[in-house]
């Protein structure tokens, strides 16, 4: 398999992707009330003879983590529209936005957020479809049976660039110092490609497509959000062409649980 080129843009996004959310921290902190899904303990794909059962596994495993950092979004996203519109903010609003503007690399102007702030931040802060989430890490991790899923938890492919913060591929080429990001657990590694996604400048095509999707009320599809992913492989549209296919053909294993 050849690996993706996800650039994990800094230290600022590899720090703030290795905090485990924590069941006390309320939504100004971006999390649920809730502690996240466990997701240490996994399943060995590769022991699986039937395709069958190893897909249903690998879906129900990673499922859990992307449905809860869907709904800690959503939770984020409601609470920015209703401060979008509102001129007295509490200092717990003001701790809100500025985690916003820390996790999702959007620094809010010195007068503070303005309208302009808000359309931007609304375009990032926002859900990915599990078809789509589940479907590249089926794709980058051969169904979790990769080197970098079994070592490192990376189920995306997605590099780093600090010596140390990750496995060295073997097919590095000469002159490249990308590691492949190794991950606490395959959490922190969801947490990353949402973060990753909805915040690096590579897909803002993806956000477009997403915000039109929004505004003209139709479904957000992972299909139609693939489209934003031509930066996601050096393959380009083949890339592209292969997670449209791939979401259509386990349409059945992305709906379960």
């Amino acid at each position: 398999m050849k690996l993706s080129r996800v650039v994990l843009a800094s230290a600022l996004f590899l720090s703030a992707c290795s905090d485990a959310p924590q069941s006390t921290t309320n939504v100004s902190q971006l999390q649920p009330a809730s502690p996240p899904p466990s997701m240490e303990q996994v399943p060995d794909f590769a022991s699986y003879k039937i395709v069958d059962e190893k897909k249903k596994a690998f879906v129900s495993f990673l499922k859990p983590g992307v449905t809860y950092i869907n709904d800690l979004i959503l939770n984020a996203r409601t609470r920015l529209k209703t401060l979008s519109s509102t001129t007295a903010m509490t200092s717990d609003d003001e701790v809100f936005l500025a985690k916003v503007a820390e996790l999702f690399n959007l620094p809010l102007p010195e007068a503070g957020a303005d309208a302009k702030w808000f359309n931007e931040a609304l375009k990032r802060v926002d859900i990915i479809p599990a078809d789509l989430v589940l479907t590249q890490a089926a794709k980058e991790s051969g169904w979790g049976t990769s080197r970098f899923a079994r070592e490192g938890n990376n189920y995306f492919g997605q590099w780093c660039y600090t010596p140390g913060c990750g496995l060295v591929p073997s097919a590095r080429g000469k002159g490249q110092t990308h590691e492949v990001a190794a991950f606490k657990d395959a959490f922190q590694a969801i947490r990353a490609y949402f973060l990753n996604v909805n915040r690096n400048a590579a897909y803002a095509d993806l956000r477009n497509i997403r915000a039109a999707l929004r505004k003209s009320g139709q479904p957000i599809t992972g299909e139609a959000l693939a489209k934003g992913l031509l930066s996601y492989s050096e393959r380009g549209q083949p890339y592209v062409d292969e997670v449209q296919s791939m979401i259509r053909f386990n349409e059945k294993y992305w709906s379960q649980g």
